[in-house]
């Protein structure tokens, strides 16, 4: 391979990481934004603290075991290749990945990946989860639960041996996050005050939509690293392909989401708006190499519509998820997840049913660990703050400092 396509390949690797890594920013300041302001670094904390351990975890050894060198024999479900992390002998050649980047860029683009799972759980947990269990839970889930399920499709396993596809992560990302945020918020039980005494849904307003909104075109700028880079290389037609369809689905998303709520609640809904677009993002996000423009606006449209329903059904269980991680994540994920069968270059029965599979063992695997972990936790740590700690604020109880200067001045 030319040096200079080497080079070129690997830069837009690195590129892509970075905007990966600002998607981190984007998810901060969309759930400091959709949540009160009395728990603003409570919310800050959490997903510092998750990019931090998540890149400390994915060194140690999320990546030896999401990359583990499946053989044959194996069985393609569990394998582990080490603690800690060493370049292979040609893994800063074009030998390494075809050419498309270096051993290092793969690491940390990987690397960057791993942490959302547990950051999508953050944002549907908000406001009422003690904080070091969160901190015990984020552990154990990106740095196990997260590269196992990985090694299933990326790492070669046998989700990859039965043809399912899921190219930048709408199951392996974004399902493995929303399983557990579904998990998690039926343990801990909704907010005080989320529903009244005939259990009818109440508005619990953000504090703050103009940074929710900042949030959400931020983490749609980070797409382009976070499915542009699953190219896994500059190759200028599937890149650009790739960003296309990236954006027609999120702006068609955006749109389905608010027309088709002002047609069911007769308003104009911004923060119905904004998931919309990341319903898009995530339903387009497993098969954003193999669909046409056409079929993105159609997947991403449909996403949007199914943002309105889902927000609602969640409701209706008495659920609570202040961000709309569930619907976002987990609804979203599945749509796009089959998406990859009825769309596209793949679209088959034998391949809807395969997508179909994979989402069903991705789901069952998730659930049940992270009830493992969650419900271990609620036994023994506990899950929920006090009633006082929760009314009062999680700035105040768990971290001692208010995020704003006139906050003590303010309403609560």
């Amino acid at each position: 391979m030319d040096a200079g396509l080497f080079t070129a390949n690997n830069v837009w690797m690195m590129l892509c990481t970075a905007l990966v890594f600002f998607m981190h920013l984007g998810f901060s300041f969309l759930e400091i934004g959709l949540t009160r302001q009395k728990n603003t670094i409570n919310i800050l904390f959490k997903n510092v603290f998750i990019i931090c351990v998540g890149l400390l975890l994915y060194y140690i050894g999320g990546f030896n075991l999401m990359y583990p060198g499946f053989e044959d024999g194996d069985g393609g479900f569990l394998k582990f290749a080490g603690f800690g992390i060493d370049a292979p002998e040609g893994g800063m050649t074009p030998d390494y990945a075809g050419g498309g980047y270096t051993w290092w860029t793969d690491f940390l683009f990987q690397g960057m990946f791993a942490a959302t799972a547990a950051t999508i759980v953050s944002g549907a947990v908000a406001e009422r989860i003690k904080l070091t269990t969160f901190m015990v839970f984020t552990v154990l889930y990106v740095g196990l639960v997260y590269p196992i399920v990985g090694a299933w499709k990326w790492g070669g396993g046998f989700l990859d041996g039965m043809g399912f596809y899921d190219f930048a992560g709408s199951t392996l990302v974004h399902g493995v996050g929303g399983w557990a945020a579904l998990v998690a918020i039926w343990l801990l039980g909704a907010r005080i005050g989320k529903f009244d005494e005939n259990g009818k849904p109440r508005v619990i307003a953000g504090h703050n939509i103009p940074l929710a909104t900042a949030g959400v075109l931020i983490l749609w700028l980070g797409w382009f690293g976070f499915n542009g880079g699953s190219v896994l290389s500059a190759d200028p037609e599937l890149t650009s392909l790739t960003l296309v369809t990236t954006c027609l689905a999120a702006a068609a998303g955006g749109v389905g989401a608010f027309v088709f709520s002002q047609i069911l609640y007769k308003n104009f809904d911004l923060t119905m708006f904004l998931n919309g677009i990341l319903g898009g993002l995530v339903g387009i996000t497993a098969g954003a190499d193999q669909m046409s423009p056409n079929d993105a606006v159609v997947i991403g449209a449909i996403a949007g519509i199914i943002i309105v329903l889902a927000v609602a059904l969640v409701d209706k269980l008495k659920l609570d998820d202040p961000v709309g991680a569930v619907a976002v994540h987990l609804i979203c994920g599945i749509w796009g997840t089959l998406a990859v069968g009825i769309f596209g270059a793949m679209a088959s029965a034998e391949q809807f049913f395969t997508q179909l599979t994979g989402v069903a063992i991705v789901g069952a695997f998730c659930l049940a660990t992270s009830f493992i972990i969650l419900f271990t936790l609620k036994k023994t740590m506990g899950l929920r703050v006090s009633e006082k700690e929760e009314i009062e604020g999680l700035d105040d109880h768990e971290h001692g400092m208010s995020a704003y200067a006139d906050y003590r001045m303010n309403d609560h």
